[in-house]
């Protein structure tokens, strides 16, 4: 039997809120721990000496990472229908993560399979005294909002027929795409979706080789960017019609599709990673370590960087949009 790290799959990652550590959650439930300013630091290229992590830790049963983010106080990882939370200094000070929440999505009586958390928001907006949210969208079809204060579930949004793969907030929209084809948006003062879209069913964006899914959604004011299966594409909010068709994109399949200051961010079964323009220019395309990316994180201070993961043990660190600066290893 091979050695692991030649199989790893990282799934989510996430900064700290001090901006100096990376952290990487894989296939198999553990959580690799990066110093930035050392790995930043290091000059070496070579196989045995890339940056590695300071240290691992492993969520409760081994389960998959599948989605991580976070807040001031707490690291938020979501794992196979459970979400817990880690307080950061446990993680940044000491080296030994310590939980300080779980929070369990519901099941349901005609629920089949355990249900993973594929993608979480945490909305900190205090409109119509809401409060702090966090918003989750998961294997069991349904975005899951619970209230981080204490940990109670509050409502679900209903209507995708198969599992979510992507959630995205923009003020008060939520959006929603999934394994069903469809982008759904959300108002959470209403019960429904206020809008659905299935990209598939336009004839310059589906791939019926690829499916219907859509594995990535990204919204603003006035634009929306998704794609999966169908071609990547960026849509009018207002007349809700494609405007742009991504056709320099050379994929297999979208699962990252993200705004960027005034750029558009775009990886998944690819040999690159592309930064491009909303007409479709590309600014940059950086080859990938990983043949697929599945998790795409930047910030801007206190070190710029941009860094993609996902089939690999190896993890690409960007410090501009242009170039690779540097490969760190999970393993």
């Amino acid at each position: 039997m091979g050695d692991k790290s030649d199989y790893n799959t990282t799934l989510s990652q996430q900064f700290s809120p001090c901006g100096n550590f990376l952290l990487a959650g894989n296939m198999d439930g553990e959580i690799a721990v990066f110093n930035l300013q050392s790995m930043l630091n290091s000059s070496s290229s070579s196989e045995d000496n890339k940056s590695k992590p300071v240290y691992y830790f492993n969520v409760p049963q081994s389960l998959q990472v599948c989605s991580m983010t976070g807040t001031e106080q707490f690291l938020i990882v979501g794992t196979t229908m459970e979400i817990i939370g880690y307080h950061w200094d446990s993680i940044t000070d000491s080296k030994t993560p310590k939980i300080a929440w779980t929070i369990k999505v519901p099941a349901t009586l005609d629920m089949i399979e355990r249900c993973d958390i594929n993608s979480m928001v945490v909305d900190e907006s205090s409109e119509g005294g809401l409060g702090v949210n966090l918003y989750a969208g998961c294997g069991d079809n349904k975005v899951h909002v619970f209230c981080l204060e204490d940990g109670r579930w509050k409502r679900e949004f209903k209507g995708h027929e198969d599992y979510i793969h992507s959630i995205y907030m923009f003020e008060s929209k939520l959006a929603s795409c999934g394994e069903d084809g469809s982008v759904r948006f959300w108002d959470h003062r209403q019960k429904e979706h206020t809008a659905i879209v299935y990209p598939s069913q336009h004839l310059k964006l589906g791939r019926s080789h690829l499916g219907k899914w859509v594995g990535d959604v990204s919204i603003n004011e006035d634009w929306m960017l998704c794609g999966g299966g169908p071609k990547l594409s960026l849509w009018n909010l207002r007349s809700l019609e494609p405007m742009t068709t991504f056709s320099a994109v050379e994929d297999a399949g979208i699962h990252i599709a993200k705004f960027c200051d005034d750029h558009l961010m775009v990886g998944g079964s690819s040999p690159y990673f592309y930064h491009l323009n909303h007409s479709g220019d590309v600014y940059s395309q950086i080859e990938t370590s990983s043949t697929t990316i599945y998790s795409v994180v930047s910030q801007k201070t206190p070190h710029k960087l941009i860094t993609l993961a996902g089939s690999s043990k190896h993890i690409d660190v960007c410090k501009n949009y242009k170039y690779k600066d540097q490969v760190i290893s999970f393993y």
